[in-house]
């Protein structure tokens, strides 16, 4: 029985001009928003058009609503760059959540212990110390371990995300004010020691201006300097790395500690500058998101700005809809989800094309 071959065949493409896979990410996106529409009309009864206006409204239908879109892609996006660096070099942080929440229990601790007796000039740079050495602490113990005994380190970060969260559920207990509240309250609210300032009238201004600078730095580190040129010939082929001279355990330290380091300062913003307070859930999900938007992106923070935004633009708009067309919240969450599913599928176009099979070879094959 002659072997039959299948109708379409999977090739990895070569390289795909920009503007090519910009036009294959657009399609998907519009691909999935007519299926949304058409999911919106069988389940919900509602005019499909009414809910895309709903979404943009929530997002960006007024100026409060704007900042806050701005503000939260500025803390997606600062969680994105901040795994970008061990993810280049192939270190597979999934302990961005847990990182992000040890920077913020560090700038609680701040706030509430040294609020009083430190004055803002001096208060400000220790926050921004702590949150940043907590965030590079919880990095840098997996990648010792990584580093000496190649341990899994998707693994280890994973599990120090827990650790984290019982940390911080721990000290939420402790510092809980009123006493039996089991939440923190508002941190320094009579006299706001430890918030960020307002610039210009606008309270999230300074989050987003320290995130700008994160993205100018982090850009520049990757494709200018000496240290992001060894990440990457690491993250390319250790043996290679090790060949070139370079110091293959000091660079995954390094890396792993700068990555942790940048998600504590998400923290440190999350606290001081937007919530002024803390839960286990401040992070919001912010870590895991910011994985896919580092993958989606390929690792290239310019991308991100646009990615990070249109991602808030959507989890903003879509839980608009729950509100003003008294639909179940659990819709929004539905559509964003279809959304952001047929974005990832369309990375598998971009990185690979179907051929269809030639039937006359197969035919002439089989009479031979």
């Amino acid at each position: 029985m002659p072997h039959k071959e299948p109708l379409f065949h999977i090739v990895k493409r070569g390289h795909l001009p920009w503007y090519r896979a910009a036009a294959i990410r657009i399609l998907s996106v519009i691909l999935a928003l007519a299926f949304c529409a058409l999911l919106t009309v069988l389940l919900t009864g509602e005019d499909p058009l009414d809910v895309i206006l709903t979404v943009i409204g929530g997002a960006v239908g007024s100026k409060r609503k704007v900042w806050t879109t701005l503000q939260n892609t500025a803390l997606l996006l600062c969680a994105s760059l901040a795994v970008t660096p061990a993810f280049r070099m192939r270190f597979w942080n999934v302990g961005g959540e847990g990182q992000i929440l040890m920077g913020s229990l560090a700038t609680a601790a701040c706030m509430l212990k040294l609020g009083d007796l430190l004055p803002a000039a001096v208060l400000f740079p220790v926050m921004v110390l702590a949150s940043v050495l907590a965030g590079a602490l919880w990095a840098f113990i997996p990648a010792v371990f990584k580093a000496t005994w190649n341990t899994n380190e998707t693994l280890s970060t994973l599990m120090l995300n827990y650790i984290a969260t019982q940390l911080v559920a721990y000290y939420v207990v402790l510092w809980e004010n009123p006493k039996g509240s089991g939440t923190v309250g508002v941190i320094n609210s009579d006299t706001n020691a430890g918030w960020f300032p307002s610039l210009l009238g606008q309270k999230y201004l300074l989050n987003i201006l320290i995130v700008l600078a994160v993205l100018v730095f982090l850009t520049a580190y990757l494709r200018t300097t000496k240290h992001g040129y060894e990440l990457s010939v690491v993250g390319e082929s250790e043996r290679t790395a090790r060949y070139l001279g370079i110091k293959v355990t000091k660079v995954i330290l390094r890396t792993a500690a700068l990555s942790g380091a940048l998600c504590g300062l998400t923290g440190l913003l999350l606290v001081a500058g937007t919530n002024h307070t803390i839960t286990t859930s401040l992070a919001a999900g912010r870590g895991f998101t910011a994985v896919m938007v580092s993958w989606m992106s390929r690792f290239d923070p310019a991308v991100m700005v646009l990615i990070s935004f249109f991602l808030t633009f959507l989890e903003r708009g879509s839980g608009e809809i729950a509100t003003v067309l008294g639909l179940n919240t659990s819709f929004s969450d539905i559509l964003t989800g279809i959304i952001i599913f047929f974005l990832i599928g369309s990375e598998f176009f971009v990185n690979y094309r179907l051929i269809r099979t030639d039937r006359t070879k197969e035919k002439e094959a089989s009479h031979v």
